[in-house]
């Protein structure tokens, strides 16, 4: 059934239900209204009630969660949806803000300090004049339409998220067929590289999810560097995975294939597309332990 309005609470906003009703605005170009649903709303399903309401029913559109149990996973409106979407698995892996975001909304400020490892003061200054902004020029409105520009960002922050997704998704299952792992020998114990074949799938974007689909594999301990495709030229980028201190790529700043080379050694740039060639270069880039 086609989508016809969105309901979700009126007063203060929260950043779940400004992102639940953000993704649902951006998929389906309805008015959001801020009150509170009707029977008739909560069992229609061309109406998506969210974070309001006091069910969570997925064929009828309804996608609250305060009435969970005390010791039930820490779930918000957000994640409903997400969940609906058939998103939330790789949101929860992929996005790092989410946790922290069902946290806040289910948990509350001091417990989420408490799991994020940091004081109760820190968390507020997180917050940024943007979070402060748009969640009270939502909360404003009692109703919103797509000409309106708070609607308008709503559908730009919930499409990014979508299209973030499922191309990533797309990315993870593409470098799980073609990404190479390269022991590379050195002095002392090896390094291990990913590397990347030049491709048209790769060429709008060649790191996006490398480090994604490192952390997805479990190698994360494994890895020290990337080797891909250069998006701004005919060769291929190396760079440290997760800023491995053992790579040094300024050490091969001179020779004739290397275009770039940062000073701070994160990164270079090079001509070769020779496999043999950019092994070479990675040794070469390996910091020797003197003494």
């Amino acid at each position: 059934m086609t989508i016809q309005l969105i309901v979700t609470h009126a007063g203060g906003a929260h950043k779940d239900d400004f992102l639940a009703c953000s993704l649902l605005a951006s998929l389906h170009g309805v008015p959001i209204q801020r009150r509170d649903p009707t029977e008739e709303d909560l069992a229609n399903p061309a109406v998506c009630v969210v974070d309001v309401g006091g069910v969570h029913d997925r064929e009828r559109k309804n996608f609250d969660h305060h009435q969970f149990p005390r010791d039930a996973p820490p779930l918000c409106a957000l994640s409903l949806v997400l969940q609906d979407l058939g998103l939330y698995e790789d949101a929860l892996s992929f996005c790092a803000w989410l946790r922290p975001a069902e946290w806040l909304d289910t948990l509350g400020p001091n417990e989420t300090a408490k799991l994020m490892e940091i004081p109760r003061a820190t968390l507020g200054s997180l917050n940024s004049p943007l979070d402060m902004t748009l969640l009270n020029r939502f909360a404003s409105h009692t109703e919103l339409h797509p000409e309106s520009p708070v609607y308008q960002v709503m559908c730009m922050v919930g499409e990014d998220i979508v299209n973030y997704l499922r191309s990533l998704r797309e990315r993870l299952d593409y470098l799980k067929e073609h990404a190479q792992y390269w022991m590379i020998e050195t002095e002392g114990e090896p390094i291990q590289a990913m590397f990347l074949e030049q491709s048209d799938a790769l060429s709008e974007d060649p790191s996006f999810g490398v480090h994604a689909f490192i952390e997805s594999e479990g190698k994360e301990n494994e890895i020290q560097a990337t080797v891909y495709p250069d998006r701004r030229g005919d060769g291929y980028g190396l760079s440290r995975y997760n800023d491995c201190q053992r790579l040094d790529f300024s050490q091969i700043e001179s020779h004739e294939d290397v275009r770039f080379a940062h000073k701070r050694g994160f990164v270079a740039k090079v001509s070769t597309k020779d496999p043999t060639r950019l092994k070479e270069l990675l040794e070469l880039a390996v910091v020797r332990v003197v003494g």
